[in-house]
């Protein structure tokens, strides 16, 4: 069984293991360090300061 390693977009960090992003199909990279999982993003201060509307698991950096 083959599995991929985790990719980040580079226009919204969201993680997935997709080459395009499910959340905004822009490309993903797997160049990227970090992350935050969001589990209330209406709630959470990281996730107003990321910009993120979503919950989820989001990279920090992404190349």
């Amino acid at each position: 069984m083959v599995t991929k390693n985790p990719k980040s977009c580079k226009h919204c960090s969201y993680i997935t293991k997709e080459d395009v992003c499910p959340l905004c199909g822009k490309e993903t990279s797997k160049e990227w360090q970090g992350y935050v999982i969001i589990v209330d993003h209406q709630k959470s201060e990281i996730a107003k300061k990321m910009n993120i509307n979503v919950n989820g698991k989001f990279a920090l950096r992404v190349r």
